[in-house]
């Protein structure tokens, strides 16, 4: 059964669509059948994807709205993993989402459907915290954290948490935070060094070793509709998430080694 991470931080311009895109490419490569999840309204994790998405005849928007079936939504775009695009048509569906019966679920119902095809599921949710993430947070295994070391990331991150804690409590009991990304990382600044420290003093080992630094390729990447591996492989930022994908794969297999011992 594939595991669902949802790429999730109510802050915006953290790397939160880059490491979804990223991420993806890289556990693709790493030889795991992997489903993107595009879930902004913006939807710049489809065009990072290679998709046109002012082209779209069909998106995630018509698979909330119970109007189509999946199999006719989703896209396998030259990234290597398969996609479900979104464009402007999901501010659509947050709406239909505050007053249906099953709003909290629906995206874990679609998930379903699909979850034994593929080894991860990466959902990339919008920038606040909306009935989308809800959906995307319900649906979710593990939530991966994408954060600059800055002052103000800190609060986001501690709102994020209780949001995270309400849902675990009322409607996904499993769910746990897999792990925080530091991203457009700078050792060279103060306040990343201060910030830095804070992070693992309050969350120790959910954090994640890999960092991902300021990389003018992994910039570009997106403008030529390429996860940064496709781009350029060579790139600071493309060897960095393939080690993050790393990391947490290595994650998973330590501990399902020590649920079955």
């Amino acid at each position: 059964m594939g595991k669902v991470l949802a790429i999730a931080n109510q802050k915006g311009g953290v790397g939160k669509t880059t490491t979804s895109v990223n991420l993806a490419a890289s556990l693709n490569v790493t030889r795991k059948n992997v489903l993107l999840i595009d879930l902004d309204p913006q939807g710049n994790a489809t065009t990072g994807s290679g998709v046109d998405k002012s082209n779209l005849s069909l998106s995630v928007y018509d698979l909330l709205s119970e109007s189509e079936k999946i199999e006719n939504v989703l896209l396998r775009p030259d990234a290597g993993y398969d996609l479900l695009p979104a464009n402007g048509d999901l501010v659509a569906a947050e709406i239909d989402l505050m007053t249906g019966d099953d709003r909290e679920v629906r995206l874990r119902s679609i998930i379903d459907s699909v979850r034994d095809t593929y080894d991860y599921i990466v959902v990339d949710c919008p920038p606040s915290l909306n009935m989308l993430t809800v959906n995307a947070l319900v649906a979710a295994d593990g939530v991966v954290i994408p954060m600059q070391c800055e002052y103000y990331a800190l609060e986001g991150l501690s709102a994020l948490m209780d949001t995270i804690s309400a849902i675990r409590d009322r409607l996904n009991p499993s769910l746990k935070i897999e792990g925080i990304l530091r991203t457009m990382y700078d050792p060279r600044s103060k306040l990343t060094s201060e910030v830095n420290g804070q992070l693992f003093n309050y969350f120790g080992d959910i954090v994640y070793r890999t960092v991902v630094p300021r990389n003018i390729r992994l910039a570009e990447a997106p403008s030529y509709g390429k996860p940064a591996i496709k781009y350029d492989k060579q790139s600071r930022g493309a060897i960095a998430y393939l080690a993050l994908a790393g990391e947490l794969l290595r994650r998973h297999d330590e501990a399902a080694a020590a649920v079955s011992s």
